[in-house]
Parts: structure tokens; sequence; C-alpha cells
């Protein structure tokens, strides 16, 4: 930023952007900001003037881009906001293109092997299996702890040589282990739950109980379930539900922590990572956390601790779960948000990059294929794609409850 009052041109701004792109303002009665200020978007530098040769007021505005002027108004066509520039990747960076498989379909060798064989001749170089899901059973058998505590429950019987395979196929294998949102440990162990106020169970709208975020204890035993998945050669962690509830009635309830609060809370959640970090450091694995999919345009933490920001700084990578037919209508300015799947991606991922900075090529979005009130198919899910990569992010995973995933949009 430069300004200064020259003898024909006034007082005059000239604003550097950046990209070789410089802007010049002239003939302003005031200027509003000083030499060497940064300036956000929206911020006023002036007011329109006649200071210098001028017979009236008017505005002198031009633009140079690499020393060549340019019309100035050919920039206002541009929709620069979709064009911010791409992340810059780490030396060595391999794109992670993945699906999510569930445990039982992992678990039993023919469905692996059917599922491993349509991978093949596809993009995908990625599978997410979860060894812990949102009901609480443990899906890894050999675990002492979740014996113990009687949450295991045998999916996958032999996870060694299931991540032998996937491996023998170059494929990065992701153990997804659904941290707080679980229903089997609180119903076992009450001392782990969040509870009401008169100490009973607090379940959301659908009948589910939580572990309680703030209780060290269960830190210690999702972090045990992720140590032992990486101890069998998985190649990362992605912890899930990593949050406070949002559905049912919050207000009944009552955590060890008596203060609770948006702010203990996003703490908190920085510290759960910390200590995960320091207790998966020995095995190399990477850690990732999947999040609410708003999260990447919301500036508070949306009532459940989640600030992509302070979430992203503490792992490797992260995923913002941008499903459109789970953003409420209006959104964005969006009539029905699940009938623009792009808009919707480029939109979120536009400003998560914003949030970000130089940590955005850490985004790994979950994306949509499944259908939920319209019915998803190879367009809207190579929409999601070109979305992401208009944005340079080229890491995505893309989520199937049933493993049914429109392979024809995902063949390279």
């Amino acid at each position: 930023m430069l300004v200064d009052d020259l003898f024909y041109q006034g007082k005059t701004v000239v604003l550097d952007h950046g990209f070789g792109i410089v802007s010049y303002y002239s003939h302003l009665s005031t200027s509003s900001v000083v030499t060497g200020e940064r300036v956000l978007r929206g911020g006023l530098l002036g007011k329109v003037g006649k200071t210098g040769r001028a017979t009236g007021p008017h505005l002198h505005w031009a633009v140079k881009v690499n020393n060549a002027r340019i019309d100035p108004f050919s920039l206002l066509e541009l929709d620069l906001d979709s064009y911010l520039a791409a992340p810059i990747y780490p030396e060595g960076f391999t794109p992670a293109r993945g699906v999510h498989l569930t445990a039982w379909a992992a678990g039993s060798p023919k469905a692996l092997r059917s599922f491993l064989e349509r991978i093949q001749n596809t993009s995908i170089n990625t599978i997410v299996v979860p060894v812990k899901e949102f009901e609480g059973e443990v899906y890894i058998p050999g675990l002492i702890r979740a014996k113990e505590l009687g949450t295991a429950r045998t999916a996958i019987g032999d996870p060694r040589g299931m991540i032998k395979e996937m491996k023998d196929r170059n494929l990065h294998t992701i153990a997804r282990v659904v941290v707080f949102k679980d229903n089997t440990l609180p119903r076992l162990h009450p001392e782990f739950a969040i509870k009401r106020p008169d100490a009973s169970l607090w379940t959301n709208n659908n009948g589910v109980a939580w572990a309680d975020p703030y209780n060290r204890k269960v830190w210690e035993y999702n972090i045990d379930i992720a140590s032992y998945a990486a101890s069998l050669g998985f190649d990362e962690i992605q912890f899930d539900y990593i949050r406070f509830p949002s559905d049912g009635d919050t207000t009944q309830c009552r955590y060890s922590r008596g203060d609770h609060s948006p702010e203990t809370a996003v703490e908190n959640l920085a510290e759960f990572l910390s200590y995960a970090h320091q207790r998966l450091k020995p095995t190399n694995v990477k850690i990732s956390v999947a999040i609410f999919g708003m999260t990447t345009t919301a500036r508070h933490d949306m009532g459940i601790g989640q600030k992509i920001s302070a979430l992203t700084e503490l792992v490797d990578y992260v995923s913002p779960m941008m499903y459109p037919s789970h953003y409420a209508r209006g959104e964005y300015g969006l009539k029905d948000p699940n009938r623009e799947p792009y808009k919707v991606i480029n939109r979120g991922l536009r400003d998560a990059k914003q949030r970000l900075g130089s940590s955005s090529y850490k985004l790994r979005p979950y994306l949509q294929d499944f259908s939920l009130g319209l019915r998803y198919g190879p367009k809207e899910v190579r929409a999601q794609i070109l979305a992401a990569r208009n944005q340079g992010i080229e890491s995505w995973i893309f989520w199937n409850p049933q493993n049914r995933y429109n392979w024809q949009a995902l063949e390279p």
C-alpha cells in the first residue's frame, strides 16, 4: 500500500494485490489508509474527490498486471472468489482419492475381493474402513481393553490379511474411529457417559448415547483403539465424531466438567488431538479428522466445539463432510443445495481455503455418492470432483453407506 498527494493525480492510493496485480485510485478527497497498511477485502480506501489537476469530482481507476495496463472493468466480470490460489503442496505429496468401505464388507474375504477388483480400473488409491462406528462396537479382534469393557464385536476377523490385500494393490489404508458418539460404552459403563441433570443417561433424538468428551478415560480408550489399529498396519487414523452433540436437547447435557462452554469445548478437542498425536507418534501413523461440512464457512464452533482452523493445525489431513443433501435450504443462497453439488463444494472449499491459508493442502473433503431426497448419479459425483479441482483440491473421499459407488464417475 502506497499513499501520496501528487501534483496531477492529487490524493492517490496504490494497492498491491499480489500476483503482479496493482491498482491505482486518484483524485481522492480523502484517503482512509496509510502507506504500508494491509487492507482487507471490503475495506475503505478513501472518498472520491477533485484533488490534483481536476475540473470536478471524479475517480481515476487504473490496473496493471505484470506492469501491463488492462481495462479495470474486465476484472469485474471475473468470479475471483472461485479462483483463489491453489494450495501449495509439500514435495512428494500424493493426492488421496478414496472411498469408504463398511467394516462388515471389509471383513468378508469374498466381498472385499470383489470390491478391490472393482476399484482396480478407477482413480481410487485410498480406502477408509471403520474399526469403531457410532454404535460403539470395536470391529477388530485382539484389543484387550475392548474385551474388558465388553465392547468387542468382531467384524474384521483377519485385519492384517485385509490390510495386506489392500496394500498389495498400492492402496492407502485409513482406520476410521468414531470417538464420542458411542451407543455402547456409556450404556455398559455410565461413568463414561454424558448425563442428564438427574444423572440419568442423556441420548439424542434417535436414542443414541454419547461418551463424555471431557472424560480422560474416554480419550484413553479411543486412542487405545487407534494405537492398536496402527500396530496392525493401517497407514492412517481418522477420528470421526470428534465433537460435542448437536441433535437432541443439548441443554440437558451434563459433563464431567461443570464450566462447559463453547470456549472449553474448542480447547478440549484440541487437547484430545494433541494427546492423540503424542500417543500415536511412535507408530508413525498419519492422523486426520472428519468434521461437520459447514465448519468450512462458519465463524464459530457451531455449538459442537469444532473450528476448522484450530483442528487442522493439529492433524495431517482434515475431511469436512460436505454432503450437499445435508445443507439446509437457502444455505449459500441456494434454494435447494442438494440439486447444486458443484456450487456447494465450490463455495465450501473456497471458504475453507480462506480460513486455512497455507494449510489448505490438508483439505480432503468427504463427498456424496448416495441418494437422499434426490438421485445422485455419475453427473453429480463428477460435479463435486470438478468443484474441488477448480479450487485446487485434488484429494477427496466419497461416502456411500452400502458401498455402491458410481464407479464410472471415478475412472481416471
